[in-house]
């Protein structure tokens, strides 16, 4: 993979937004981690865009509740990294015969989602890094990318500058955290359950160490909580024993995140905190940081699952149902 092919790849994506007649909706479109990934960027959508209309769904669900405004006016932009989820190679095709503009995003070039999207954006694959390069990044430049070419949205400078800043600042976080990393991993071994929190653009990297790391990579049981919809039911479940990894973003949703945090922190001792002001968001251009603080919780959150795997001797490979039965 190099930087010049998927400069490419977006850049003739891109291209096919702007000669569109007209974009009034953007479905973001997956399953499992790469559905979690879509979520920050119907964020932007929402905060940043005049006309158009940002929808993040679930393939299946997709497929199932077909949207009466999928047609011409649509972009449907889909990610599977293996390129073989059944669910999003049919989303794609329903799509596509709909006449919205179909993006994918791909790890695997010729692979049956590439085949049956128009445009298709391959990526690189290092959990433990970020760069413009990786999936999420790829994203917010498509989102931030399609914002521009239909409304004139001028922010792409600051993303990339952004961008170009992130690899440098989560190294530095994952060294400098490193024993704090490794404490986590040797209280948490043995916990049954470690429920996650977040809002904002960041509840989609929430959600997904919940479903992706804790329950299907280390058999853990876990929830993602929404900041906003702890004191809605879930704060029920706070007690002194009980861990929670809750992300503290910036921007308008911050007071959601401390507001929670404050409770929480009152009746567990077993808080585990990252805030995205002490992990160097603050170095980036202001305009853009509510929206890639994700990127930087994305690998010293990998970093954590990691410590955590080597501690409970648990390797994040192994699958008990995953790629073995027929599901």
């Amino acid at each position: 993979m190099t930087t010049e092919k998927t400069d490419i790849q977006i850049a003739d994506a891109l291209r096919a937004v702007a000669e569109r007649e007209s974009v009034t909706d953007v479905f973001f479109v997956a399953c499992g981690g790469s559905y979690a990934h879509m979520m920050p960027n119907q964020y932007i959508v929402e905060r940043e865009a005049e006309q158009i209309n940002g929808i993040v769904l679930n393939a299946a669900e997709f497929k199932a509740r077909a949207p009466k405004r999928l047609g011409k006016s649509a972009i449907v932009i889909l990610c599977s990294h293996s390129g073989t989820t059944p669910e999003t190679v049919e989303a794609a095709e329903i799509a596509r015969k709909a006449g919205a503009l179909t993006i994918s995003l791909t790890h695997v070039l010729g692979s049956p989602l590439d085949v049956a999207s128009e445009y298709t954006v391959s990526y690189t694959h290092e959990p433990r890094t970020m760069s413009s390069l990786h999936s999420a990044a790829v994203l917010t430049r498509l989102t931030f990318g399609i914002l521009h070419a239909r409304e004139g949205n001028k922010k792409v400078d600051d993303l990339n500058r952004a961008l170009d800043a992130i690899p440098a600042i989560a190294e530095s976080v994952v060294k400098e955290r490193a024993s704090k990393i490794a404490e986590f991993a040797e209280a948490h071994k043995r916990e049954a359950v470690i429920y996650t929190m977040a809002s904002g653009a960041n509840f989609g990297t929430a959600y997904s160490y919940a479903i992706c790391i804790l329950q299907e990579m280390q058999w853990v049981h876990s929830a993602a909580i929404h900041a906003g919809e702890y004191f809605h039911g879930p704060f029920e479940v706070t007690d002194f024993d009980v861990p929670f990894i809750q992300l503290i973003g910036v921007g308008p949703s911050r007071g959601v995140d401390e507001r929670a945090l404050a409770f929480a922190e009152k009746y567990s001792k077993r808080m585990t905190v990252l805030d995205a002001k002490d992990l160097g968001v603050s170095k980036l251009p202001e305009s853009v940081q509510e929206y890639v603080a994700h990127l930087i919780f994305q690998p010293v959150l990998r970093a954590y699952a990691v410590s955590l795997a080597d501690a409970k001797g648990h390797p994040l490979t192994v699958r008990r149902y995953m790629w073995k039965l027929e599901y």
